[in-house]
């Protein structure tokens, strides 16, 4: 294949997403791939699909990720980087071995994964890889020899650093006074379990939640220098959707609302620092349940759009893609990080982010 330019030695670059439906038909099979393996029953599910039908059936991540497909392929011709894109989802059309197909239609023999999550746990990174070593399992022979890596975990890079504060600078100066402001910062909750072995396997442990705390605290100190204002800013969770008696990751943004209204804090800007793009949880979680709570205890509430359309983040995905291939040829490579801390590699480390149900094979690793 002709064209490959800086991304050599890979011949095509897969975006991997979670899905989403499309129709209302759809809703009830994507959760229940979603859910696969936890015995939940479809009268708890049937609850979740009332926040999709709300919405005609369609989650709005699919048209986004088309967008983003449309985005990332201007910003890599720009570049003069000519290597076909596919898009594969781990939840619904099109789904990872369609993407693998698609790959292998256009002659693929090496596969670099672009995913649209940018932090380390097992639901983020390594439930992707299974899924992607799922994939090409499912495809048979014709994939035999098909080599497939990934870009890093990126939330240190400096490119989504600088969308996030971009985007958090225009929500806050649209403010009547923004040092009143309250910022939390908001990501998907996960058990404590999850979050206890996330990370290299031979590490400590708690690397989601790490990762999250020091992309908030460099986004607060970053507004409030250039500001001039002394804005707090904390962590807080969305979504979760556990059994009661397990724990998971809190404190949950609507507790947390509820609370400020009670210290008569000022206005509160939420920002989904734990999506790329508008997730159902963001645009139901966050615009309307979490709407809903700061409309009833009286607070005054802004939801910072996420970066999925920033032109700053999508050429950092490409500057991942260029940093990857480079690795990939044998060459030194420093990573761009815009955050202190533990930089996770491409190449994930055995016992990395571990499945904590069952033990499966998973690809971009060494275990």
């Amino acid at each position: 294949m002709a064209g490959t330019s800086d991304l050599s030695p890979y011949d095509v670059v897969l975006l991997g997403s979670f899905g989403g439906p499309e129709s209302a038909d759809e809703v009830m099979p994507f959760l229940r791939r979603v859910t696969a393996g936890r015995n939940i029953p479809d009268e708890r599910l049937a609850a979740v699909g009332e926040h999709y039908y709300a919405r005609g059936g369609r989650s709005p991540i699919n048209d986004l990720n088309r967008d983003l497909l449309a985005r990332l392929r201007a910003a890599m011709e720009r570049r003069g980087l000519t290597v076909p894109v596919v898009w594969g989802n781990r939840n619904s059309e099109p789904f990872f071995a369609d993407a693998v197909h698609e790959a292998l239609d256009v002659g693929a023999t090496r596969v670099v994964a672009l995913f649209t999550s940018a932090y380390s746990c097992y639901s983020s990174c390594r439930q992707y890889r299974e899924d992607l070593a799922a994939a090409v399992e499912a495809v048979g022979p014709a994939a035999d020899g098909l080599v497939v890596d990934k870009v890093r975990q990126y939330v240190h890079h400096p490119a989504l650093g600088r969308a996030w504060t971009d985007n958090l600078l225009a929500a806050l100066r649209g403010l009547p006074d923004p040092g009143a402001a309250r910022l939390l910062f908001v990501t998907h909750s996960i058990p404590d379990a999850m979050d206890d072995t996330s990370g290299p396997g031979d590490g400590e442990g708690n690397l989601y939640s790490d990762q999250h705390l020091r992309l908030a605290q460099r986004l607060t100190g970053e507004v409030n220098a250039t500001l001039g204002t002394a804005i707090e800013g904390e962590l807080v969770f969305c979504s979760r959707s556990g059994p009661p008696t397990q724990p998971w990751l809190e404190p949950d943004v609507n507790d947390r609302i509820e609370q400020l209204a009670a210290e008569s804090a000022g206005p509160v800007v939420l920002a989904p620092i734990g999506f790329v793009s508008d997730h159902m949880e963001v645009v139901h979680d966050l615009d309307t349940e979490a709407a809903e709570t700061a409309a009833r205890v009286g607070v005054p509430f802004v939801r910072v759009p996420t970066p999925h359309d920033s032109e700053v983040f999508v050429e950092g995905l490409v500057d991942l893609l260029l940093e990857r291939a480079a690795e990939a040829r044998g060459e030194v490579v420093v990573p761009d990080t815009w955050l202190s801390g533990d930089v996770r590699p491409s190449v994930c480390a055995p016992g990395c982010c571990p499945n904590l149900r069952t033990a499966k094979p998973a690809l971009c690793g060494s275990d």
